[in-house]
């Protein structure tokens, strides 16, 4: 929620945090985030993390008891993004919904033996 709402630079947008794998000692922690926009976008909103990263440490410190504050990096997690790229390649591949074939229609009823015809 930081990294949202606390955080002033404005290189840091469109972020969301994807994972976060900490160490076993926890004196370190790697934050995966996703950055919507190009890659000049993504590198930038990195650089502003890392800036951000003391602060960012300082609100953690803020809000855990533990002997050390883990020092955080930051990483794109592409994740996001190939799964968008795979969604829009299903969508140009395979055919739209709206033109799926018609359901095929109920087989014709046999004719009741109990009725007659005359």
């Amino acid at each position: 929620m930081a990294i949202l709402t606390e955080v002033r630079d404005p290189r840091v947008r469109d972020v969301t945090v994807t994972r976060v794998e900490m160490a076993p000692d926890m004196r370190s922690a790697l934050v995966h985030v996703s950055v919507m926009g190009n890659s000049a976008k993504e590198q930038l909103a990195l650089r502003g993390l890392a800036n951000a990263a003391g602060f960012l440490q300082s609100r953690i410190a803020d809000r855990i008891d533990t002997r050390y504050t883990p020092r955080l990096r930051f990483e794109l997690d592409a994740g996001v993004k190939h799964s968008l790229e795979i969604s829009r390649v299903l969508d140009d591949v395979l055919p739209a919904a709206d033109t799926e074939p018609a359901a095929a229609a109920p087989p014709d009823q046999p004719d009741d033996p109990t009725q007659d015809d005359s």
